[in-house]
């Protein structure tokens, strides 16, 4: 989680045309789950991303999946009852705090049900980094959106004084333990297990776990699956700005002590990794949830659309694991940003759907174009369908038409694009800047608000402007995601 350095662009991207939302690249062959599904098929689907925020943590409860990330200045939890509206999903703050001494920097939070509460743990400082520590929160009832209210300091007596981030909770022989990363002899970020008496109480010294994990910097945000006889414990290592920041793994055989470190084996290598020819960068930060219906196990994580070294830009994505037949899970690779997935088994989906920027649907409607547009297939694996429209002509404009209840523009962000003027049903116009520090793809331009359900419009004009920050005025089309909900 923790930024300390920053790396020069990756030649690919510097090769692509400034401004530009396609260059030289060749077109990436879409995977097969990314093929165009039929409108009866799209109630049953979904893409990501699931949340623009990173460190996601999720869990299906009360009839809907409930979601945080990290915020920076309170924690906020997105619910739903199917996954493929979570992006379109109003927020709930859900806790701020006024003692200064632990309401900034609020990182990594994640919650879990013991007998009728929620508990939710996170990390907090002053405003000073090295001043981070655990918290945890309680809620008033069995409801995980709250209200909570403050209930403890997560301190184990050997480190009360030191740095501590990404709290998780290991429930092992039907004991607690806090698994968090902070100061131990192998990383300044390392992993260290502490014994909990209860939900909000450590009950003794930490214990330093020496994790390989292909790189010096870091061991952060466990997790834990249990199945087939044995406790399997992922986290990430390599620093989260890092294209190569990336999911590692250890595991515990059932009915050994996980504060005796020798018990921990280490698997060989990462289990989940970058993938450049889908576009996918930095994959980790992870949690698992399971189904509705819990026959399935699925993974939540943060990844990037772009290999700049970068603490921007990470979104929330979700996708579904398997089982090894050595009993391990097996994570698998990560997706392209928009390739199309199932929902997870017993989730009732929602009639959501995609419109490419081509005018090809997996639904009702379709994209047109008012003046030249450019188009083209350069952009590649930053892109849906690895194409897109762009141009920087004031007063073209490119009107999808859609039937729901809500839709979200989705596009290349680069250090040349201007600012569009988007209106739903010929309404008011709002002004959003398509500009980007640093190039990324399939990014969340626009959420419309909600809308009555039937046909609408939406209409995307190019005003010729950019930001004094940007080298140019062009304005990228890529995907619409139409919502039903």
């Amino acid at each position: 989680m923790h930024a300390r350095s920053r790396t020069a662009l990756v030649p690919v991207l510097l090769a692509l045309l400034a401004g530009l939302t396609c260059g030289p690249q060749a077109a990436a062959h879409p995977e097969p789950a990314e093929r165009p599904v039929s409108s009866a098929a799209a109630s049953g689907t979904f893409r990501n991303p699931l949340n623009t925020g990173p460190d996601p943590f999720v869990t299906y409860a009360n009839g809907a999946y409930h979601l945080t990330t990290t915020q920076g200045d309170s924690i906020r939890m997105w619910s739903s009852p199917s996954l493929a509206t979570l992006l379109d999903a109003d927020p709930k703050t859900v806790w701020t705090d006024t003692d200064a001494s632990r309401n900034q920097h609020i990182w990594a939070p994640e919650f879990y049900r013991f007998g009728n509460r929620w508990y939710l743990y996170y990390t907090a400082d002053d405003g000073t980094d090295e001043h981070h520590r655990l918290f945890v929160l309680e809620s008033a009832g069995d409801d995980p959106t709250g209200p909570y209210h403050f209930k403890a300091k997560l301190t184990p007596p050997n480190h009360t004084g030191d740095f501590a981030i990404d709290p998780g909770i290991l429930q092992h022989d039907g004991k607690l333990y806090l698994a968090y990363s902070g100061i131990n002899p192998y990383q300044h970020n390392g992993l260290n297990i502490a014994p909990m008496a209860n939900p909000y109480t450590v009950s003794g010294d930490a214990v330093a776990i020496d994790a390989a994990g292909g790189c010096p910097e870091v061991r952060e945000g466990p997790e834990f699956l249990n199945r087939n006889g044995r406790t399997w414990m992922t986290y990430s290592t390599c620093d989260t700005g890092k294209p190569d920041y990336q999911v590692w793994m250890m595991s515990l055989p059932d009915n050994a002590d996980p504060l005796v470190p020798g018990n921990w084996k280490q698997h060989p290598g990462p289990v989940f990794s970058r993938a450049d020819a889908r576009g996918v960068f930095g994959p980790g930060h992870h949690a698992f949830f399971t189904s509705p219906d819990g026959t399935e196990d699925w993974l939540v994580y943060h990844a990037k659309t772009t290999s700049t070294n970068t603490y921007t830009n990470r979104t929330t994505r979700a996708q579904k694991i398997s089982w090894n037949p050595d009993g391990s899970p097996n994570l698998g690779t990560p997706l392209a940003m928009g390739a199309t997935q199932n929902l997870p088994s017993g989730d009732p989906g929602s009639g959501n759907y995609w419109i490419n920027d081509d005018g090809r649907t997996s639904g009702v409607g379709g994209v047109t174009y008012s003046g030249t547009w450019n188009s083209g297939t350069g952009c590649a694996a930053q892109c849906f369908w690895s194409d897109d429209h762009w141009s920087d002509r004031a007063g073209n404009s490119a009107t999808f038409t859609f039937t729901g209840t809500r839709v979200a523009l989705l596009s290349v962000q680069d250090t040349g694009n201007g600012i569009a003027a988007i209106s739903v049903d010929g309404g008011p116009e709002q002004r959003v800047d398509f500009y980007g520090a640093i190039r990324t793809g399939e990014t969340l331009q626009y959420l419309s608000p909600r809308l009555a359900d039937g046909p609408h419009t939406l209409r995307v004009r190019v005003t010729g402007e950019h930001s004094a920050a940007s080298s140019g005025s062009f304005i990228s089309v890529d995907r619409a995601e139409v919502y039903r909900d």
